[in-house]
């Protein structure tokens, strides 16, 4: 028996959300504070039912779904400043803190909980590997003006500062800040708990 190596996207395929597209944007709504007007919330709610329409058979069904998505979809970008396409692995209860300027690669994988604020872009660092994209762990705290760049591994619970620029891997519990990121210090076990 061949076994895979796990990583934190595959950990997140295995704990695939269960609940309906409605339940999910519930969820995201109470994550963000019960306020449907904030951008983050719209912009969330319309990656869900982006994802979920792909579920929809045959594809001539799904094919007014898919109009509507990208209009939603442009409209939120054009409007807001956040870039979120479907095709992110996105976790449950993901606030989206703020808005403008926030680019996420469409290959990402985000954990759950997580806040992600102004200014961040979660995107691929070399024009000859354009796939590879950053992978967020549960509870990871991203700071205004972040940017974390290719194919890094951010841990659960990591905290990220303002204007840092993450190039490397960042092991769970730790909080990486500068130009280029360093960790600046661990977090007590107590905090784990």
């Amino acid at each position: 028996m061949v076994t895979q190596p796990h990583s934190i996207a595959s950990e997140h395929q295995l704990e695939a959300p269960t609940l309906g597209l409605w339940q999910q944007i519930q969820e995201d709504w109470k994550a963000h504070g019960c306020d449907w007007t904030k951008p983050g919330f719209r912009a969330v709610a319309v990656y869900r039912f982006g994802v979920w329409r792909m579920q929809v058979e045959p594809k001539l069904l799904r094919a007014p779904l898919s109009i509507l998505y990208r209009s939603l979809y442009r409209k939120v970008r054009n409007t807001y400043g956040i870039d979120l396409p479907f095709t992110v692995k996105l976790g449950r209860r993901v606030v989206i803190e703020h808005q403008n300027a926030i680019i996420i690669h469409g290959y990402c994988t985000i954990g759950d909980d997580c806040i992600i604020r102004q200014g961040v872009t979660l995107g691929n660092r070399y024009l000859d590997k354009p796939l590879e994209s950053p992978q967020l762990g549960d509870r990871v705290n991203v700071g205004a003006g972040a940017k974390i760049l290719g194919k890094v591994n951010l841990g659960d619970d990591v905290n990220i500062g303002a204007n840092a620029v993450v190039l490397s891997d960042v092991p769970a519990g730790q909080t990486a800040v500068g130009i280029p990121a360093k960790i600046i210090k661990s977090r007590s076990p107590e905090y784990n708990t």
